[in-house]
């Protein structure tokens, strides 16, 4: 089965799912890696102008699956698994087209990774986002500075505190709050807006944005 589904759900929208609902949407290695090959594929569809991100069931994404960490000490494991890691960041971070998280619940750690990685996310009201590997594990800082500025990205980064979806709002961390059951057609609408405008255009933007963005090195670094 597949772990990533794919839809047009309007003319030049595609929508990504990671469809892992059971395991709250954890990004294993086989997630990363399907969803890198699903947007390697999206960026080369010229029919495509705007890919919408979103989980299945009710939380957005858990992070990366802790379990595949056990299995560090493997030297050939632990190569596969960073390099799943960096691909899949880098892949979302230099993505040339203009992307949407429609984040249905809980984005936490590398789940909150990949909202932020997203040029725009539009929130449902049971969304919350937080760092906890904080205490364990390197945070992705430098995304979240770019998206809300020093002071909060360091708060966020170095304590690892929840934020509830009002104060996601109020910072700025997202676009705008709706109710669960209008989440998809308030994503599917803005993409709609969005695609109006001919895709070479939005190319060009989406170039100008990850050209600040200045990723060089393993993005974990970031």
């Amino acid at each position: 089965m597949s772990l990533v589904t794919v839809s047009t759900p309007a003319e030049a929208v595609a929508l990504l799912t990671i469809d892992r609902a059971d395991k709250k949407n954890a990004l294993s290695i086989a997630v990363r890696d399907e969803m890198s090959d699903a947007l390697d594929r999206l960026a080369n569809d010229e029919s495509v102008k705007v890919v919408v991100v979103t989980g299945a069931g009710d939380v957005f994404s858990a992070g990366f699956d802790l379990k595949e960490f056990e299995r560090l000490d493997d030297e050939a494991y632990a190569a596969t698994l960073w390099a799943s890691s960096d691909r899949w960041h880098r892949t979302l971070i230099e993505f040339p087209l203009p992307t949407i998280a429609a984040i249905n619940g809980a984005a936490l750690a590398g789940g909150f990774d990949l909202a932020v990685l997203c040029d725009i996310r539009i929130a449902s009201t049971a969304a919350r986002f937080a760092h906890p590997e904080q205490s364990f594990s390197d945070v992705v800082y430098g995304p979240l500075h770019d998206l809300v500025g020093g002071a909060v990205a360091r708060d966020l980064a170095l304590t690892g505190r929840a934020v509830t979806v009002d104060e996601a709002l109020a910072l700025r961390l997202v676009t705008r709050v709706v109710a669960p059951e209008q989440l998809l057609e308030e994503a599917l609408l803005t993409a709609a807006q969005i695609a109006r405008a001919p895709r070479e255009n939005l190319r060009r933007t989406k170039a100008k944005a990850i050209r600040r963005a200045a990723v060089a090195g393993a993005t974990l670094d970031l």
